[in-house]
C-alpha cells in the first residue's frame, strides 16, 4: 500500500492510515453499517452461546425493584444518594406496640413449656389474635394494624430474641402468604371477605409452595389444577380440580386457610385456546373434602408448627384464585414480587434477634464464669469471639434497618432481599457458634438455663428456608443481579432472544462504552486506592467510602470480564457466580455500616464498631474478587484484571486484635454500649432462668467489683489468706478490709453467681419425659 523511500516516507502511507481510520469510524458511526458489519454478526455469534431464559425465569428476573445494588454494580456508587436516604422510623403507635404487646407476649412465652408441649400455649395464641399480631401488614380499613416494614422488622427481631417458635408464628402472617398476596393481587371482593377475618385471627393462614420435587427450584411445581365444572354451594360453576403434595409448610397442621401454588391447566379449552396457564395461587379452605392436614414435621426439635399437606380431587371455584380469573397463570410473578419484600424482613429479623440475644448472653456469662480467678472475657482467646459477636451484631443490624427502611419507602429489592436472607442467616450461624464456643458445656446441656441451644438448633432452618443459602449464593444473587442491576446486560439478552438487531445494537454499543470507562475507572482507583475526589459522608467513614468505591469499580470490571470470557457458561459456573455474589454482599453490608454510622450522628464512640465492621467487609469483598480471578478460566484476562484492580497486591486486612478486644471490653463492661448494640432484644425478668437471671447476676457482680478488688488486694498483701472469696469474708470483716454490709452483699452475689453457672440436670423419670416430649 505504500512505497517507502529510504530517507523520506511516502505520503501514500499517511493517506492509507487516514482512510482506514475513516472507514472504521464510518462503520461505527453509521447505524446501518454498524448493524450489518459489527453488531449483527455479534448477535448471531451470541445467540447459540447464551442460555435460553424461560418464561418462569423471566418473571423471576423482572420481579421486584433494584436499589443500592444497582449502584454497586455500576462501579461508581452515588454516596450522596445513600447518605441522603432517611429511615422513616417508627410511629408512636408502632413504638407503643413494641413496648407494650410485644414485650407482654415475650413475657408470656416460657421456652421450656414450648419445648415440652410442642407449641405456644392457647393463651399465647389467643393473645396474638386479640392484639393484632396476625394483622401487622393488613390495612386499618380491614381491621389490621397496617404497620410499616420497619415496624414489622423490629417486632420480628424482638420476638426472635426471646423464642424462635414465637418468632416464626408472628413472622409468617406478615411475610409471603394469603394476606400479602390479597393486598397486591386480590380482587376487591376477595379483600373485603378475607382480610377482616385474617386480621382478627378467625382465619389462620399457611402458604403451600414447597413439594418433594420443587424445593429451591420452586418453578418446577408439579401440583396441578385442572379447569373443569363442578358443584360449589349447590350450583354448578367453572373452577379447578386440585391435586397436590406439599411439605415443610409452616402452620399447615393448624391452618384453616391454605394459600396454594400449583400449575393451572385447561386441557378442554374451557377458557380459550391456551392449554397450560402456568403457576397460579389460590385460597383453599382446609375443611373441603379431599384435603389432608394435621401431621407435623420435627424440624430439629424446634417446636414451630410445620408439616405436610395433600389434596386429592379438591374442587374450588375460580373465585378462590387470587385475582379470580385474571389471576390464572400469574402466580409466579405474585410469589417473586412478594418474596422480594418479605424475605428482606423475616429471616434477617430472626438472625438479628438471635445475634443480639447471643451478645447479651456471652457478655453476662463471661463475667460470671471465672477460671484461674479471672473472668472469661479477660482471656484473649475468649475476648476475640466476644468481640466478633459485637462487630457482627452491629453490622447485621445496620443492614437490617437500612433494608427495612428501603421496603418502607416502597422498594421491593429482589437482589438485596436474597443477600439479606443468605448472609444474615450465615451471620447468625457465625455469631451463635462463637457463643456456643464461649459457653462450652453450659451451651450444650439443654434446659431452662440454656439460652443458646435453641438458636443453635434453629441455624439450619434459617439457612435452608426461603431459598437454601447454597443456591441463593451461587445462582440467585449474581445471576439475577447481573441482569437486573447491570445497565445493559438484560437489554442485550432480551434483544438476542428476540433476534432484534436494532435493540441489540443500541445496548451493545452502550455496553462497550460502559466497559471501557469501567476499565479506566478501576485502573485509576486501583493505583490511587480509591476515587481521586474526596470521599463523601462523615469524616470518620471517609476511608470506608473510599474503599467501597474502589471495590465497586473492581467488581464492575470483574463482572465485565467474566461475562466476556465465560459468556453463557457463567450461569453454570456457580462458584464464579458465588464469589461475585460474595463481593456484592460484603459491599452492601459495608454500605449499610456507612449509612448506620451517619444516621446515628457519626459518634466518636461508634468509630470502633465502624472500623471493625468496615475492615471485615472490605477484606471479605477483596478476597472474593481475588478468588474469582484465581479461578477465572482465561488466565491472561485474569492476570491483566488483577494488575489493574490490585496493582500493589492486597490492600485490605481483617480487623486488628486491638479493635476486636476493645469491642469485647465495651460489650461486657459498658452498659450503655451494650444496650445500644442490643436495643431490639427482649430481656426477661431477673427471676426467670436463662438470660434474665444471667443479665441480673452479671450486673450484680459488676457493681461489687470495687469490693472484690479490696478483697484481692488484702490477699496480695497477706492481710487475709489467698483462696475462695466466700471462705474469707468473716476474716475480711474482722481485719477491717470489708464492712459487714459489703461482706453480706458479696456473699449473696457470689452464691448467686455460683448458681447461675450451673447447668440443668434431670432425674431418670424427668429425662424420659423430656425424651418423650
Amino acid at each position: 500500500l505504500s512505497i517507502r523511500c529510504s530517507q523520506h516516507p511516502c505520503p501514500y502511507e499517511m493517506w492509507t492510515w487516514t482512510g482506514l481510520l475513516a472507514i472504521t469510524l464510518a462503520v461505527l458511526w453509521i447505524p446501518g453499517l454498524r448493524r450489518s458489519l459489527v453488531t449483527g454478526p455479534v448477535l448471531k455469534l451470541l445467540a447459540p452461546m447464551l442460555p435460553k431464559i424461560s418464561a418462569t425465569e423471566l418473571e423471576a428476573l423482572e420481579a421486584g425493584t433494584v436499589w443500592w445494588d444497582a449502584d454497586l454494580f455500576s462501579g461508581k456508587p452515588d454516596w450522596a444518594k445513600l447518605l441522603a436516604f432517611e429511615a422513616k422510623g417508627l410511629s408512636q403507635e408502632e413504638q407503643a406496640f413494641l413496648d407494650g404487646p410485644v414485650e407482654t407476649v415475650c413475657r408470656m412465652v416460657d421456652n421450656e413449656q414450648v419445648d415440652r408441649e410442642g407449641d405456644l400455649t392457647p393463651e399465647v395464641w389467643q393473645y396474638l389474635k386479640d392484639n393484632g399480631f396476625m394483622s401487622l401488614i393488613i390495612p386499618k380499613t380491614y381491621g389490621g394494624l397496617d404497620f410499616s416494614a420497619e415496624a414489622v422488622s423490629a417486632i420480628i427481631t424482638k420476638v426472635s430474641s426471646h423464642n424462635v417458635t414465637l418468632a416464626i408464628t408472628v413472622m409468617l402472617p406478615a411475610s409471603l402468604g394469603p394476606a400479602e398476596l390479597l393486598l397486591h393481587y386480590g380482587s376487591q371482593a376477595q379483600r373485603d371477605h378475607y382480610l377482616p377475618k385474617l386480621a382478627k385471627g378467625e382465619l389462620v393462614p399457611a402458604f403451600a409452595l414447597t413439594e418433594p420435587h420443587a424445593g429451591s427450584d420452586a418453578g418446577s411445581i408439579q401440583s396441578e389444577g385442572i379447569i373443569c365444572r363442578g358443584e360449589w354451594e349447590g350450583q354448578e360453576v367453572l373452577g379447578l380440580r386440585l391435586n397436590w403434595d406439599k411439605r415443610y409448610i409452616t402452620l399447615a397442621p393448624t391452618c384453616n386457610l391454605l394459600g396454594l401454588a400449583f400449575q393451572a391447566k385447561d386441557p378442554d379449552g374451557l377458557l380459550g385456546d391456551k392449554r397450560h396457564l402456568g403457576i397460579t395461587c389460590a385460597l383453599v379452605p382446609t375443611h373441603l373434602p379431599g384435603i389432608h392436614t394435621g401431621e407435623r414435621h420435627d424440624p430439629l426439635g424446634v417446636k414451630f408448627i410445620n408439616g405436610p399437606t395433600t389434596g386429592k380431587d379438591v374442587f374450588i371455584p375460580l373465585s378462590l384464585v387470587i385475582g379470580e380469573e385474571k389471576g390464572l397463570g400469574m402466580g409466579w410473578r405474585m410469589l417473586m414480587d412478594c418474596l422480594s419484600a418479605g424475605r428482606a424482613l423475616s429471616l434477617p429479623g430472626l438472625a438479628c434477634g438471635a445475634a443480639q440475644s447471643t451478645a447479651h448472653t456471652v457478655a453476662a456469662y463471661s463475667v460470671l464464669r471465672e477460671q484461674f480467678n479471672t473472668p472469661l472475657y479477660r482471656f484473649e482467646g475468649i475476648a476475640t469471639p466476644i468481640g466478633r459477636i459485637a462487630g457482627r451484631t452491629w453490622m447485621m443490624n445496620a443492614a437490617r434497618t437500612m433494608t427495612a427502611s428501603s421496603v418502607a419507602h416502597g422498594e421491593k429489592p429482589s437482589v438485596i432481599s436474597a443477600i439479606m436472607k443468605a448472609y444474615c442467616t450465615e451471620g447468625m450461624r457465625d455469631v451463635v457458634n462463637d457463643g456456643m464456643d464461649i459457653l462450652a458445656g453450659a451451651g450444650i446441656c439443654r434446659g431452662e438455663r440454656n439460652v443458646l441451644a435453641r438458636y443453635f438448633q434453629a441455624i439450619p432452618i434459617g439457612i435452608t428456608v426461603e431459598g437454601a443459602n447454597i443456591l441463593t449464593r451461587t445462582l440467585i444473587i449474581f445471576g439475577q443481579g447481573m441482569l437486573r442491576c447491570h445497565r445493559f446486560a438484560f437489554d442485550e439478552v432480551r434483544a438476542v432472544q428476540a433476534g432484534n438487531v436494532k435493540s441489540f445494537d443500541k445496548a451493545f454499543m452502550c455496553h462497550v462504552g460502559f466497559g471501557t470507562s469501567t476499565a479506566i475507572r478501576a485502573t485509576v482507583q486501583g493505583l490511587l486506592g480509591g476515587p481521586p475526589t474526596p470521599a463523601e459522608g462523615p469524616v470518620g467513614s471517609a476511608w470506608l467510602v473510599r474503599g467501597l468505591s474502589r471495590l465497586s469499580a473492581g467488581f464492575a470490571l470483574c463482572t465485565e470480564v467474566a461475562m466476556a470470557t465465560v459468556g453463557g457458561e457463567l450461569k453454570r459456573r456457580e462458584e464464579l457466580s458465588g464469589r461475585l455474589a460474595d463481593a456484592l454482599a460484603w459491599m452492601y453490608f459495608g454500605s449499610a455500616c456507612v449509612h448506620r454510622f451517619a444516621r446515628d450522628g457519626a459518634r466518636g464512640e461508634d468509630e470502633v464498631l465502624l472500623r471493625w465492621a468496615g475492615q471485615e467487609c472490605l477484606y471479605r469483598a477483596q478476597e472474593a474478587l481475588i478468588e474469582l480471578l484465581d479461578n477465572l478460566p482465561n488466565r491472561f484476562a485474569a492476570a491483566c484484571v488483577r494488575r489493574m484492580i490490585f496493582p500493589f497486591g492486597r490492600s485490605y486486612r481483617r480487623p486488628l486484635d486491638a479493635d476486636t478486644h476493645d469491642l469485647c471490653r465495651r460489650l461486657v463492661e459498658e452498659q450503655p454500649f451494650r444496650e445500644q448494640l442490643c436495643a431490639d432484644a427482649h430481656i426477661p425478668a431477673k427471676d426467670r432462668p436463662g438470660l434474665g437471671a444471667l443479665h441480673a447476676g452479671a450486673a450484680r457482680i459488676q457493681r461489687l467489683a470495687p469490693v472484690r478488688r479490696k478483697l484481692a488486694k488484702a490477699a496480695r498483701n497477706k492481710v487475709i489468706p489467698r483462696g475462695p472469696e466466700l471462705g474469707h469474708l468473716v476474716l475480711a470483716v474482722q481485719k477491717g478490709v470489708l464492712t459487714e454490709a459489703e461482706a453480706l452483699m458479696l456473699r449473696e452475689a457470689i452464691e448467686n453467681m455460683h448458681d447461675l453457672i450451673q447447668v440443668d440436670s434431670f432425674g431418670p423419670a424427668q429425662y424420659r419425659d423430656r425424651c418423650g416430649a
